[in-house]
């Protein structure tokens, strides 16, 4: 079998494996589609991000789905056809963060696609995986690659539990790559009532705009944009931060009403805080680190029609064609989400 490895900054390769069969209590899925992630970019340009970094090759991808084509023995539940999305959460459901279930904090954590332990956690960009049946969400009524946006979206239902009330909420999200986009929908589908939405690419507004957005403003173009929702001490409740870049999540701490709450998606390293104003201001500042149960929440609320993922899919590569998939899903005048076909 193929699948996608990254060996250091701009060198990835196609390798060749043995396909293993699935032990006891394992599934076997065939790939079937794969997302190209913000941090696959960043082990593809930069060889990792912040204090992380490649010690040795690793299969990349986590944002996957597939065909179960075989089970080893006692699985029950899953059936030889079927159309699954594959969490790439692996908990070790026993340390004390687990067992006070947040699971999203594990202290074993199998996260596929991590350079973060060592030896690193190979990924899911592979043509025949062998998972644990709880990662698998039946998707019956997906695509595939459908069914691969799962986890991108349960990042953004994460968040937006972590936000806590929507209902009527007046909502800021700052950074409109796919996780921008996917808490526009979140938070929509939550109850926010009016969401403004920035970015520097002129695309990604547009793309902002379909999805729901009720203003977008380019703060590259248009640097003091913001400064209309800062008078009277702010405009905004909620501040889901999704570039991860100081600027960014300065310019909405302004924004922000008192006693408001930014929920910090992305990851672009350590900032600079404007720690005034947020003791002023009282502002709630909230991580949101990966998910757990929402990755079921979100094939099923995808199921159902109340999120719609198609219009975010812009870009579809053949597997040997990754080179050319990461370098288009790195213009972000052009890709949103851009996927590879395993088959």
């Amino acid at each position: 079998m193929k699948s996608i490895v990254i060996h250091a900054p701009k060198d990835l390769r196609i390798h060749e494996s043995e396909i293993t069969p699935p032990a006891a209590g394992e599934v076997q899925i065939t790939m079937a589609a794969g997302g190209i992630c913000g941090s696959d970019l960043h082990y593809y340009h930069h060889g990792g991000f912040g204090a992380i970094k490649l010690r040795e090759p690793m299969v990349l991808g986590h944002e996957v789905s597939g065909y179960v084509t075989a089970l080893g023995a006692g699985v029950i539940g899953l059936s030889i056809g079927q159309l699954v999305a594959v969490s790439p959460s692996r908990p070790c459901q026993s340390c004390k963060f687990c067992l006070e279930g947040s699971q999203n904090q594990c202290l074993n954590m199998r996260f596929y696609g991590s350079a973060m332990p060592f030896p690193h956690i190979q990924g899911a960009f592979q043509q025949v995986l062998n998972v644990d049946p709880a990662q698998c969400a039946v998707a019956d009524g997906l695509t595939p690659a459908e069914a691969a946006m799962a986890e991108p979206l349960a990042v953004c239902l994460h968040a937006t539990r972590r936000a806590g009330g929507m209902v009527g909420k007046s909502v800021l999200v700052t950074g409109c790559g796919p996780i921008g986009i996917l808490s526009i929908l979140c938070a929509r589908r939550a109850g926010a009532d009016h969401i403004v939405a920035t970015d520097l690419s002129d695309f990604t507004l547009q793309m902002a705009q379909q999805a729901g957005a009720d203003e977008v403003i380019n703060t590259g173009t248009t640097p003091n944009g913001l400064d209309r929702f800062c008078a009277d001490k702010g405009t905004f409740d909620v501040l889901y931060e999704c570039s991860g870049a100081a600027p960014a999540l300065a310019a909405g701490i302004h924004a922000m009403r008192p006693g408001g709450t930014i929920i910090q998606l992305g990851l672009g390293g350590d900032m600079t805080l404007p720690m005034m104003a947020i003791t002023a201001k009282e502002l709630i500042l909230k991580g949101s680190f990966r998910f757990h149960e929402e990755f079921y929440t979100g094939v099923s609320l995808m199921q159902k029609g109340l999120i719609n993922v198609k219009p975010l899919i812009t870009h579809t590569v053949s597997l040997d064609d990754a080179v050319k998939g990461f370098e288009i899903a790195s213009d972000r005048s052009q890709a949103m989400k851009a996927q590879i076909a395993f088959t």
